[in-house]
């Protein structure tokens, strides 16, 4: 397993935001695959090897920077709320 953290630097080898590509989601570099198609496939039971069988251009690194992209994602969400 990939037990380092990952900083935005390491994260930017795998993860890119292109305004041209899927509207501006973060993608796995090199596809149109993105962020939140992994942590959907994840959620629905999918395992990550099933992923990897049905997306050759995927590695498990891929995998692993897409949950690590999206806690730190999470980290920084502010919540507002609204009265």
């Amino acid at each position: 397993m990939y037990s380092k953290i990952m900083g935005n630097e390491e994260l930017s080898k795998y993860i890119v935001i292109d305004q041209g590509i899927r509207f501006g989601k973060p993608c796995i570099k090199g596809t149109r695959i993105t962020v939140g198609d992994i942590l959907q496939w994840l959620s629905e039971g999918i395992s990550v090897s099933e992923i990897l069988d049905d997306y050759p251009p995927l590695q498990e690194i891929h995998i692993y920077s897409a949950l690590a992209f999206a806690a730190r994602r999470e980290d920084i969400t502010k919540v507002v709320e609204f009265a």
